[in-house]
């Protein structure tokens, strides 16, 4: 793709977010559009954001277990930027509307603190650990602005890995002796049981995901920092949200996190 097209398409999916609207999957659209076309959009995207005050405060690692892969019929890992807006405290009431929210849907995952830079390749589960400051229970609050969740993985891709918001638990440990692949999560939508899941489901181990997209961003020269907060991929399915649903998590050792919608 050109440019031109680049940005033009950039500028949609930005004015999408704002709007909170969907727009028809750019797959169906531009039926040549390249992973790497994908990237460009959401670092366009990016940009807008950051033009607009955002500030990026991490990175997101999507699309990394079976179960969402199956669901969404990606099957292949992908990654998005994490910026200021999207972070709320733990125990949250997220408005869907003052959020943007338009087809949310919750996961819980694992995230990570670095205690250090890192940057691929050459970067291991171990390297990784040993750069981890600490580690937490996470929701991660996806959400499209492409139509129905119509997305080949240039879609997802393009629209910042299907980012919207994301809250960190308060209870936080350092990983040394966790074995992260073992660790259960159970989350719950209104009281009842709503998915659960191993560690091990995100690529064998958390950390392997978190090594995984830092050897491939590493010879795009975009590092991790010290500081900046990793979220490792869903640890069971995608659960649909709406106002008035209230999620919770408890991830075995770890602890655990919840948020609430309103309309």
């Amino acid at each position: 793709m050109d440019k031109t097209l680049i940005a033009h398409l950039g500028d949609e999916l930005y004015a999408a977010l704002q709007d909170a609207r969907t727009v028809p999957p750019l797959s169906e659209r531009h039926p040549d559009i390249s992973i790497d076309d994908a990237y460009r959009i959401s670092l366009h995207m990016l940009r807008l954001r950051e033009a607009a005050g955002e500030r990026v405060v991490g990175k997101k690692i999507g699309v990394t277990s079976k179960p969402v892969q199956d669901m969404l019929g990606v099957h292949q890992p992908d990654f998005g930027f994490l910026t200021d807006r999207m972070r709320h405290p733990d125990g949250a009431r997220i408005s869907l509307a003052a959020s943007g929210l338009i087809q949310p849907r919750a996961e819980g995952e694992i995230a990570f603190m670095l205690k250090a830079d890192l940057q691929g390749p050459g970067v291991t589960r171990e390297t990784v650990l040993a750069a981890t400051e600490w580690v937490a229970p996470c929701f991660e609050i996806v959400d499209s602005r492409i139509h129905d969740w119509k997305i080949r993985i240039q879609d997802t891709v393009a629209d910042n890995a299907s980012c919207g918001v994301f809250v960190i638990g308060e209870c936080q440990r350092d990983p040394a002796g966790l074995d992260l692949a073992t660790l259960r999560m159970d989350m719950t939508r209104n009281g009842e049981p709503a998915g659960s899941g191993f560690g091990a489901a995100v690529q064998g181990h958390p950390a392997e995901a978190v090594a995984w997209l830092a050897n491939t961003l590493g010879p795009l020269g975009i590092p991790f920092r010290k500081g900046e907060l990793i979220l490792s991929g869903s640890l069971a399915p995608l659960i649909p949200a709406r106002a008035g649903d209230h999620f919770t998590m408890e991830i075995e050792g770890l602890g655990g996190c919840s948020l609430s919608f309103v309309a």
